[in-house]
């Protein structure tokens, strides 16, 4: 049996949220999700301790093309340290976490009009 990891090779608009994952291009995906340039893919975290630079990797290989990082924290806001988005903001991308649901209304808007955004949401229940 061939596993693949989860990858749409384009950005879309997130239709829903919540019971665990996700839907988005008449798909739906348990789990966490990481939106870049280069696509949409699954995303190992499964709550807020699990985000490190590592996990985030492919957002800084990606920094040419992105302004805006949004990450969803879950059901509530959980703030990164300065430490943290330094990486980022060196790269020219600004850093900025809220709710699960806020960061995917935002990203939504953001992506509509057409904004060099990367997005990681943490799956929420």
């Amino acid at each position: 049996m061939l596993v693949r990891n989860a990858h749409l090779p384009q950005q879309v608009e997130i239709s829903a949220y919540g019971n665990g994952g996700f839907r988005f291009a008449d798909m739906s995906h348990r789990g966490s999700l990481l939106s870049v340039p280069s696509g949409t893919y699954g995303w190992e975290p499964s709550c807020v301790d699990d985000i490190t630079s590592d996990v985030l990797g492919r957002v800084l290989e990606e920094a040419g093309e992105i302004e805006v990082l949004l990450i969803g924290t879950g059901s509530q806001l959980q703030p990164f340290s300065d430490a943290f988005k330094a990486p980022f903001r060196e790269r020219g991308i600004m850093v900025d976490s809220m709710s699960t649901g806020a960061a995917v209304r935002t990203f939504n808007v953001l992506f509509s009009e057409k904004r060099a955004v990367a997005a990681a949401f943490l799956a929420v229940e």
